[in-house]
């Protein structure tokens, strides 16, 4: 039988009710399907989660780290599909590795108009990734949830537009956007998250902007 840690057991009976980040709420109609699996497994530094770094020649979401995932398409028959297939695709993993334990609410990222559902997964039997689709991800990165957690990892990243969303720099990475508010809601859930200091606000990167400004 496989054994699923209990944080994350009571993380995914709650998935379906743990509140919709501000401004990711769907429309009434309208965006296209996608997915993300949000996969965690047990690493050398104790629980990780599965994160790539998008390429910078992307056209949308360019250069941002991200949970593998996209579109759902016709065959896959589902979010679930979608999410394991893309997370394949992308990282190389073996699916037959993982196991789904649920789903959150669906959410909207309006830049790319994609209805986003994340699926959560337990990697019981962890495989080799990396980057597996160059022209789609430059790297890939199991990062420790003790990295995300620790205070001096998290601050506010300042948007152009003058939104402040929760951000993360772990692993090299300046985590923040769709993917840093999933993170922040789940380790919350998960009760992972320990006190930072919300008031910590950076402006967004100058190398940053122009991909910012392409997704």
């Amino acid at each position: 039988m496989i054994q699923v840690p209990d944080w994350l057991d009571r993380l995914a009976a709650r998935a379906v009710q743990l509140p919709v980040p501000i401004g990711m709420r769907p429309p009434a109609r309208g965006g296209r399907e996608a997915a993300v699996l949000m996969l965690f497994g047990e690493g050398p530094l104790g629980p990780d989660v599965l994160l790539i770094q998008r390429s910078s020649r992307g056209r949308k979401h360019a250069g941002q780290p991200a949970f593998p995932g996209g579109g759902v398409d016709p065959d896959d028959g589902g979010t679930v599909a979608a999410a394991l297939r893309e997370g394949a695709e992308e990282t190389g993993l073996d699916p037959a590795g993982v196991t789904v334990l649920g789903e959150m609410r669906e959410l909207y990222i309006w830049r790319s108009d994609n209805r986003v559902t994340p699926v959560i997964g337990w990697w019981h039997e962890p495989s080799a990734v990396h980057a597996a689709s160059p022209h789609e991800v430059e790297s890939v990165e199991r990062v420790p949830i003790t990295e995300l957690v620790d205070p001096g990892n998290r601050f506010k990243l300042r948007h152009p537009r003058g939104f402040a969303g929760p951000a993360f720099r772990v692993r090299g990475m300046l985590v923040w956007g769709f993917t840093a508010m999933v993170l922040d809601t789940v380790l919350h859930a998960g009760e992972l998250a320990r006190p930072w200091d919300s008031s910590r606000v950076e402006d967004m990167p100058p190398d940053m902007l122009d991909l910012a400004a392409r997704g």
